[in-house]
């Protein structure tokens, strides 16, 4: 992509001015006055009757000419390589009688960098030559009366330049010239959104080679992915070439075209490494938008090792048909599993002892000194065998059914209960209690 630093084309290209350069060694017969009066602003038609304005000369008889016209000073702003692009006739000198060994057909172009403008006079000796230039087409007198310009467009190259300006300059050495337009600008790669990153207006390199690099920005609710940064690199001829990384839209954001746009309610995104929004899981919601997590209903739990796409759950229900088998100080127990296990498939069993009074009927924990086998709590199956029990003591026991949220409720304990006498026949001492 290119932007014009100055652009006149059939405007009378106003940004020029005639210069006068200052007497030099090597240029006699011509006065500085007489030079100056040399380039000529004028107004015309083109071979499609458009209105237009250039500047012409056409001193091819006398020898020895040095006409020379300048711009005023251009401010380069950040570009480093600078293009011409002239558009111009040049008449043959051929058609012209009597010019043999004074016409031209080719002009100079220069350029002189400075940081500040130096004013009229032009200092020859500072200027650079950038080329020599020649038409691939000239006219001839023929060719007036057709009204066919036999446009030429040439484009040249200045660079790197290092000053905050430049001017350009032409000088004519005896040619029969019209400049009809002249264009200079510069090349960038244009500020563009790519991968969920912005890439800024980048003008090119200072060499025809090289390539720039530059790192992106991530657009808003954007983050770079990790250690993948986003970059690309600006071509000298003003593209951008292949990505490298990206950025993704962060937690509670999914991507849209060109931007990051919040889940909406009853959606989330728990992670930046998820590409879309996904509807709540069962038994949760999110009432605003951008949501990274769905929050649980009243009575159901989210344990903290499940992920955020699960359902939210409950505690199991107590547990069914619970029995148990006396012989003198052990008990064994026996019972089917919760008709409702909450929605989880981890439910285990715990139980509870209780030694408790003759007399006032109070309860207290059995302690340490009984055994259980297998085992008390994280019970995987649905019996146990409970052992060093007093003999002739009451004892209650509860089994409850536990899974990964019933520590996080708040909800009642249920459980199945029974009452044992240790010592006493079988018929006298079941009692079962059920909550």
């Amino acid at each position: 992509m290119t932007t014009h630093l100055a652009s006149r084309g059939g405007q009378g290209l106003p940004f020029w001015e005639r210069a006068s350069p200052e007497a030099t060694p090597g240029h006699p017969g011509v006065s500085a006055r007489e030079r100056l009066e040399q380039w000529e602003e004028i107004s015309g038609l083109d071979e499609n009757y458009t209105p237009i304005r250039t500047y012409q000369v056409c001193q091819v008889m006398e020898p020895n000419q040095n006409n020379w016209l300048r711009t005023n000073w251009i401010s380069k702003g950040n570009a480093q390589r600078i293009f011409v692009e002239l558009k111009f006739t040049l008449r043959d000198c051929n058609s012209l009688p009597g010019v043999l060994g004074t016409c031209k057909e080719t002009f100079n172009l220069y350029y002189y960098e400075t940081d500040y403008d130096t004013g009229r006079n032009i200092r020859e000796n500072l200027y650079v030559k950038i080329d020599t230039i020649a038409a691939d087409e000239s006219f001839t007198q023929g060719d007036l009366g057709e009204r066919k310009m036999k446009l030429n467009t040439e484009v040249r190259e200045i660079g790197p330049l290092s000053k905050k300006g430049f001017y350009l300059a032409f000088q004519d050495v005896g040619a029969c010239i019209a400049l009809v337009s002249v264009k200079v600008y510069y090349k960038k790669c244009w500020s563009i959104i790519e991968n969920l990153a912005i890439f800024p207006d980048t003008v090119t390199g200072s060499e025809f080679s090289s390539l720039v690099e530059v790192r992106g920005t991530c657009v808003s609710s954007a983050e770079e992915e990790a250690e993948n940064s986003p970059r690309m690199h600006c071509s000298a001829e003003g593209e951008w070439l292949v990505p490298i990384g990206k950025c993704i839209c962060k937690a509670g954001f999914q991507q849209k075209g060109d931007t990051c746009e919040p889940c909406g309610r009853g959606f989330y995104k728990s992670s930046s490494q998820d590409l879309q929004c996904s509807r709540c899981p069962t038994h949760s919601f999110s009432d605003k938008e951008g949501s990274s997590r769905c929050d649980c209903e009243d009575g159901y739990y989210r344990a903290p090792s499940d992920p955020p796409y699960v359902a939210c759950t409950r505690p199991p229900s107590a547990p069914q048909n619970l029995i148990f088998n006396i012989n003198q100080t052990t008990v064994s127990l026996e019972w089917s599993p919760p008709a409702d296990n909450g929605g989880r498939n981890d439910v285990t069993y715990r139980i509870l002892c209780k030694r408790c009074s003759w007399e006032q009927g109070e309860c207290v924990p059995c302690g340490s000194n009984i055994g259980y086998m297998p085992q008390q709590t994280g019970l995987e199956d649905n019996y146990v065998t409970v052992m060093d029990l007093l003999a002739h003591a009451n004892y209650t026991f509860e089994v409850e059914a536990v899974n990964g949220v019933s520590d996080l409720s708040r909800s009642q304990r249920l459980f199945a209960a029974v009452s044992v006498t240790t010592g006493q026949a079988v018929e006298d001492s079941l009692e079962q209690i059920w909550s």
